[in-house]
Parts: C-alpha cells; sequence; structure tokens
C-alpha cells in the first residue's frame, strides 16, 4: 500500500505541474494578447475547488488528473456558439475575433513551454547536481550473456570490438549493434593491463522490415559530473532538450516505420508507474523525468493531428495562406478523426501498460 499511495502521489504531483506549465503558456499568451480566459482546470471532471480571480477567470481542481485546459472567452466562435454565448461576449476580448497570428500564439505557447520548462529544470540539474556521465568501465556483466562467456569482468574497459577501436559505451553499442551472432575479439584493458577476450556476440531479434541485431551483454555506470557554472548548466540544458526531442522523434519513426515494435508504446499507467519508481530515488531523478516528460508533452501536442495543439497550428496556417479560415466541415471532420485517432493510441498504450504489467497473461495457454 505505501507503494501504491507513492506512486498515485507522484503521478498526481508530476502530471500536475507539466499540466499546469502548459496550460500556463497558454493562459499568458492569451493575457498578453487582450483575450479573456473564462476557464483555467488542472484535471478533468466535475471541479473539486474552483475560485475566480479579480479578471474574472475561473480556477478548477478537477476530478480526473489526466491533464488539464484553459478555454479563452469566445474560442467556441459565431458558428458553434449559442445564442446566450454570444450575449456574454465581451467585445475585444473574444479569442475567435483575434488576428491569426495571435490566436496561432496562443495555441503555440503551451509546448513552448513544455520545452521552456524542460530547458529550466534540466539547468537546475546540471548547476546542482551536475551532469551524468557515463564511466568508461563496465558496471554490470549479464548473467550468462556473451560478454559473461568471454570473462568480462566488472571494472574491465572495453577497447577494441574485433579491429574497431572503442572510446565510450556509444561505441560499443553501434559497433556490436551492427554485428548480430558474429565471431570476433573484445580488446579489454583490466588492472593496467590489456587482454583479448574471443567472443560471439548475441543476437536481439528484429522486425520484418528490419533485421536483427547484436549485443555485447554489459552495462555502463552512469555516475554524476560536477557542477556547472550557471551559464554553462544553460547551454547543457539546451542541448540536452534537443537532443531529448530528437531521439524522442526518432523513436516514433522507427516505431512508424517499423523498425521498433509497437509494444514499446506506454500510456498513463506506465507514466504512474514510473513516477513511483523515480520518486524513490530522490528530487534529482524527479526532477528529470519531469524534464523528459515535458519534452514528450511539449512534442506530442506539436505533432499536426487535429484535436491536438499542433493540429490546431496547421489550421491557422491555412488560414493565413488563404486568406480566410478553413472549412467548418472540413474542421469538423479533421477533429473527429483527430479524437478517434487520440482515443485509439490511448487504449493501445494502455493495453500495453496492462500487458507489461501481467494483466493478460492468463490469455495464454501454459506449456506442460
Amino acid at each position: 500500500m505505501h507503494d501504491l499511495a507513492r506512486t498515485i502521489l507522484a503521478y498526481v504531483l508530476i502530471l500536475g505541474v507539466l499540466v499546469f506549465v502548459h496550460e500556463f503558456g497558454h493562459y499568458l499568451a492569451a493575457r498578453w494578447r487582450g483575450i479573456k480566459v473564462d476557464t483555467f482546470s488542472i484535471g478533468f471532471g466535475p471541479a473539486l475547488y474552483r475560485w475566480h480571480d479579480r479578471v474574472g477567470t475561473e480556477w478548477r481542481l478537477s476530478a480526473i488528473p489526466l491533464g488539464g485546459y484553459v478555454k479563452p472567452h469566445g474560442f467556441e466562435g459565431p458558428d458553434d456558439a449559442t445564442p446566450e454565448q454570444k450575449a456574454a461576449w465581451i467585445e475585444g476580448r473574444t479569442f475567435h475575433d483575434k488576428p491569426v497570428g495571435s490566436r496561432a500564439l496562443v495555441i503555440a505557447m503551451g509546448p513552448i513551454f513544455n520545452f521552456g520548462f524542460a530547458i529550466l529544470l534540466f539547468t537546475l540539474l546540471f548547476a546542482f547536481a551536475g551532469r551524468p556521465e557515463v564511466k568508461n568501465e563496465v558496471a554490470q556483466v549479464e548473467p550468462n550473456g556473451p560478454a559473461a562467456q568471454a570473462g568480462v569482468k566488472p571494472g574491465d574497459v572495453i577497447t577494441h570490438l574485433g579491429t574497431l577501436p572503442v572510446f565510450n559505451f556509444a561505441d560499443v553499442q553501434a559497433h556490436a549493434s551492427e554485428r548480430p551472432g558474429a565471431q570476433t575479439t573484445l580488446g579489454i584493458r583490466r588492472g593496467g593491463q590489456d587482454l583479448t577476450l574471443p567472443i560471439t556476440l548475441g543476437t536481439v531479434p528484429g522486425t520484418k522490415k528490419h533485421g536483427p541485431t547484436g549485443k555485447i551483454g554489459v552495462v555502463y555506470q552512469m555516475v554524476p559530473g560536477k557542477p556547472l557554472s550557471p551559464p554553462q548548466a544553460f547551454v547543457a540544458g539546451v542541448h540536452e532538450t534537443w537532443m531529448v526531442s530528437v531521439q524522442t522523434l526518432q523513436g516514433v519513426w522507427q516505431i512508424i516505420s517499423g523498425q521498433r515494435s509497437t509494444k514499446e508504446l506506454g500510456g498513463t499507467i506506465r507514466i504512474a508507474q514510473m513516477s513511483g519508481q523515480v520518486a524513490q530515488y530522490g528530487f534529482a531523478s524527479i526532477m528529470s523525468f519531469m524534464a523528459l516528460l515535458s519534452v514528450n508533452l511539449g512534442l506530442i501536442n506539436l505533432f499536426p493531428i487535429p484535436i491536438l495543439d499542433g493540429g490546431r497550428l496547421v489550421f491557422y496556417i491555412a488560414e493565413s495562406i488563404q486568406g480566410r479560415p478553413v472549412s467548418r466541415r472540413v474542421q469538423e471532420i479533421s477533429y473527429q478523426a483527430g479524437f478517434a485517432l487520440i482515443a485509439g493510441l490511448f487504449l493501445f498504450s494502455t493495453f500495453n501498460d496492462l500487458a507489461n504489467l501481467g494483466l493478460f497473461h492468463w490469455l495464454i495457454p501454459s506449456s506442460g
């Protein structure tokens, strides 16, 4: 029960902060462009607690902690608004009456704030705890794996794979992945001595489109680096945010193109599970995890899928090019398709999460 409570609390707090940052970007941009904000909600569903500020915005804490929203005044537009809604509009303060550039800015600032928040978290992490570095020696050897059978020990430094020089863990991974099942040698430095060990690389099954990859079966140790000066930490934070963004997009493309299994798609349950796990390791781990999630939240919302921020931005780009809004019919069909796609991805990722937890093992017949 203690672990479950920690997981739920960590998930609610982490997601709540990230949703607040995202929606606060929309909120500030709307206020900047002279748009009244009717509602700022953390969570969906019935309001557990609400209050109004001096400019008339209703702030809510709602019952379902799976996101949040900001509702700008007049967001629904003249074609969708009821007579009562139209009667309540404040002239000059509605979203739909603003130029397309102002509307696009309000939508774009949510993801932009997520990227900015990730940079801030990485900067603080590198300034106070240091930038983590991969130690250039083997920390663990996979039991019965290729390296263990070859005689590799913790503390060894891999210097060569066959005739190829190895300078860091990335080199080991890159060289090994291209040679599944290969019989080769490992150059090892152990206690000041250079050794050569024969090894047969392991094989990781591939997909229909992409063949298997090789592996050695070692784990390198991640160690904290020295704290950086604030300017260095900021530069490193920007670089880390960029690298996480690139790696995330590469991972998405690899899943779409079949290079990686769709079973790797995780959803709400996996995020909650990981939130509970990182909470065990202290504040620095929580900050790092939040930064990663913030980048992912920003990227996902920029995908050109109707119903997400990126889909709305596509409509605004089209409006700015053709000089008039995209037709209501096209928008309606697009939003329905976007909703169906997001709902399908949510259900699929939830199924993956439950499968990873072993919920469906009973469906697989056991061998005698």
